[in-house]
């Protein structure tokens, strides 16, 4: 019988801001996390993320290649982001040239179990938990739904 290869989860290559907390378990590798954030336990943020000052990603959440996400955030649990559109009918499968990039604006939340596509995202929007965003967000405002509309301007 063969024996699987394992992969160790763990904080490898990661650039720490000042007050940075962290609870273990979470893989974190090859990101930026800015000053006064928190990341909790079960998350996964890959390579090439940045996270910016005093932003909050709660349990479970995942965090993709290709997003970058502002000051003054929080991401709830179980927050899923996504890179690969399958564009051609099925995962990129290591074909990076077809993940597309997620920004998010300062002072947003995203709520528990929603899904946010490659999108941009602008300051001061709040997306209700299990929302899924399929279209770049330019309005401040709360949006909620599947696909996430415009539920209130703030």
């Amino acid at each position: 019988m063969a024996e699987p290869r394992k992969f160790q989860a763990g904080v490898v290559n990661v650039t720490f801001g000042e007050g940075v907390t962290i609870v273990e378990p979470c893989n974190l590798y090859g990101c930026s996390i800015g000053d006064g954030s928190f990341v909790g336990p079960f998350v996964e943020i890959q390579k090439s993320v940045t996270i910016g000052k005093r932003t909050r990603i709660q349990s479970h959440a995942f965090v993709c290649e290709l997003v970058t996400i502002g000051d003054d955030c929080f991401i709830s649990h179980g927050a899923m982001f996504i890179n690969d559109l399958f564009q051609s009918g099925g995962p990129a499968w290591g074909r990076q040239d077809l993940w597309k990039g997620t920004q998010i604006g300062n002072k947003v939340s995203i709520g528990t179990n929603a899904t946010v596509l490659p999108v941009s995202i602008c300051d001061n929007v709040v997306v209700g938990a299990g929302a899924v965003v399929t279209k770049d967000i330019t309005v401040p405002g709360i949006y909620a739904g599947n696909p996430a509309r415009l539920i209130r301007k703030l």
